[in-house]
């Protein structure tokens, strides 16, 4: 239905058409209101230093009352519920003697309980570490040892591999364990009444609230800090963006430890006094049926979640949905177009973001395939430069001058932005709880001498109307089901396995997915287990960072400075036709690696396998 000419469209199919084309015309007519009401909503944050987000969110309850707020799988919180299950939170860092400063860890699912936990805490100072499900112990271990966490508050599901992580630890933090729904008893006893101001505690947008994990380029999950003053601006800046009102519903099945699903998806909408629905993960069959019954107004998406409902059959509550707008990140143009017009969503605003990054991006206009654009009227608060990259440097290219090199029109450079050391500007740079980190991620002297400028390890390139569009990842990481995928942590543990003898792991494009898949050369034993390698990773391994595609080598190439060559290996892809070596495939619900063959090819560029 898509790919149908003019002329063999229905009436139906030509209204449905006419009328995406009419919505987009006037999103792009109304972007400078867009702007100004992000702006506006953001000048106050200054204003009050003690105006943290919990303080803010006081102000919607005294306004909302009694209206929806949440609603999960299992329970329907109104805005004062919600309220008093943060306030247990508070009240319990009290009990315990948790001090402003002192760390939580937070590993649940999405649900109420997520968001009420990290409210009420961070209200008191706590900063709370929001940890990834997907991780095995040892790099939960990691993160619960960068964070310095007292404290991890987890649910039962996930209980066993957080004990094992602590078990790892010299001193492990102690564990508060929940159930499937609602707060576990412990929380439950406590009172949620408003917190009087003997139990209230000084803190300002400049204490830190969260640490977000991130993987970074290479090695294990980096901890970026997160300020109040960032929750802050991320929260009324997406709520001025999106127009978001006490109308709106934000239907979220992102996970709520990054920064998109945890914060940005749920407080745009509370901070306006909509309602946000929580789904523990995506489901393409279960999607339209969920936005419909709920009447969902907005939902969160990553690129991939929008490929697979354009792959989707069609189904009944597809033409019964409400919903005005789509706000996410990495939807690409051969995408996009399809999936507004198929499922009639009348705005898409995309835009380009990291947790630790100092500058985002946004489409407002709904430029097909663009990542965002910044306005005239922005250019100084937001100073963002391509620069030309050295790829065998692995860094930004230099000239005679010694100053980095700005890329042309529709040149693809890396992008940067200048960082403002005034902390209370939208352009500083928090960083990582771990400075080495942090200073890996500026460049110094770029255009002039003492400049700072922050790397975001991604190639774009800029047209001449100045929209920008997403290259590629830049060094050892790639992205696959929405997420970060380090190839050094992922070589590092296939080089753990018995009978692996050398490793090397980089991204390969797929027809018909979004980001790249992993892709490992391997130099084995002549007597190799494929099924206990698979048992291996699985054990290791988050599900994303599992390499789909296996290829046997008698060697691998290295560089001069010792390092593998994976250029030309992802080039090659897995194509058996253009690759001698042995191909193997991990195909879902099946153990081992199946030797990849013409004929299996064949089926996964045609989409009948989806890996």
């Amino acid at each position: 239905m898509v790919n149908a000419s003019t002329s063999e469209r229905s009436p139906q199919m030509n209204a449905e058409t006419s009328q995406t084309d009419a919505m987009a015309s006037v999103q792009k007519r109304s972007a400078n209101k867009d702007w100004l009401r992000a702006l506006q909503k953001t000048a106050s944050i200054e204003q009050d230093q003690n105006r943290i987000l919990p303080v803010a969110f006081d102000e919607v309850v005294a306004a909302r009352g009694e209206a929806v707020a949440i609603i999960d799988g299992y329970e329907r919180l109104s805005f004062i519920q919600f309220s008093e299950r943060a306030n247990c939170y508070a009240r319990w860092a009290l009990f315990n003697d948790l001090q402003k400063g002192d760390a939580v860890a937070l590993l649940m699912n999405n649900r109420a309980d997520y968001a009420a936990a990290w409210l009420g805490l961070t209200r008191m100072g706590v900063v709370v570490a929001l940890l990834n499900t997907h991780l095995p112990p040892p790099a939960l271990a990691h993160c619960l040892t960068v964070a310095n966490a007292r404290y991890i508050i987890v649910e039962d599901i996930l209980y066993e591999a957080c004990r094992e992580a602590a078990a790892i630890l010299d001193c492990p933090p102690k564990l508060l364990r929940c159930g499937t729904q609602g707060p576990s008893d412990e929380i439950a006893a406590l009172s949620g009444t408003p917190l009087s101001e003997e139990e209230r505690r000084d803190v300002t947008l400049k204490d830190r609230a969260l640490y977000i994990f991130t993987s970074g380029t290479t090695g294990m999950p980096k901890a970026a800090i997160v300020t109040h003053r960032r929750v802050m601006n991320w929260s009324l800046w997406f709520s001025g963006l999106t127009d978001a009102t006490s109308r709106d519903r934000m239907y979220n099945c992102l996970p709520m430890y990054h920064s998109v699903g945890g914060v940005v998806a749920v407080w745009s909408l509370l901070l306006a006094g909509g309602s946000v629905v929580l789904r523990p993960r995506f489901s393409a069959s279960a999607f339209w049926r969920d936005i419909t019954e709920q009447q969902c107004t907005m939902f969160q998406y990553i690129g991939e979640l929008c490929r697979y409902l354009l792959n989707a059959p069609d189904c009944e509550a597809q033409r019964r949905h409400g919903l005005r707008l789509a706000v996410g990140n990495g939807l690409r143009g051969d995408v996009w177009t399809p999936f507004q017009r198929r499922f009639a969503i009348p705005r898409i605003l995309e835009f380009y973001a990291a947790t630790e990054s100092n500058f985002s991006l946004y489409n407002v206009e709904g430029e097909s395939g663009a990542i965002g654009r910044v306005p005239a009227f922005l250019a100084q608060r937001f100073a963002i430069a391509l620069v030309a990259f050295d790829e065998v440097a692995n860094a930004p290219a230099r000239g005679e001058d010694g100053r980095c090199i700005r890329c042309g029109a529709n040149e693809a450079g890396e992008a940067i932005a200048r960082i403002d050391v005034n902390k209370g500007s939208s352009a500083a740079f928090d960083g990582y709880v771990s400075r080495d980190d942090s200073e890996k991620k500026i460049l110094h002297d770029v255009f002039e001498s003492g400049d700072a400028w922050m790397r975001s390890g991604d190639l774009m390139r800029k047209d001449s109307r100045g929209f920008y569009y997403f290259v590629d990842r830049i060094g050892d990481s790639f992205r696959w089901k929405g997420e970060n995928v380090s190839t050094f942590e992922v070589a590092q543990t296939l080089a753990e396995c018995p009978g692996v003898r050398d490793a090397n792991v980089y991204g390969v494009a797929v027809p018909g997915h979004e980001g790249r898949a992993g892709m490992a050369a391997l130099v084995v034993a002549q007597e190799f287990d494929f099924s206990a390698l698979r048992r291996h990773v699985e054990s290791a391994l988050p599900s994303y960072a599992r390499p789909v595609f296996l290829r046997l080598r008698q060697v691998l190439e290295i560089t001069g400075t010792f390092k593998h060559k994976a250029q030309a290996l992802a080039s090659e892809g897995f194509d058996p036709e253009r690759v001698e070596d042995p191909l193997y495939v991990a195909q879902p619900g099946e153990s081992g690696y199946a030797r990849l063959d013409a004929v299996l090819y064949n089926r996964i560029r045609a989409g009948e396998i989806r890996l």
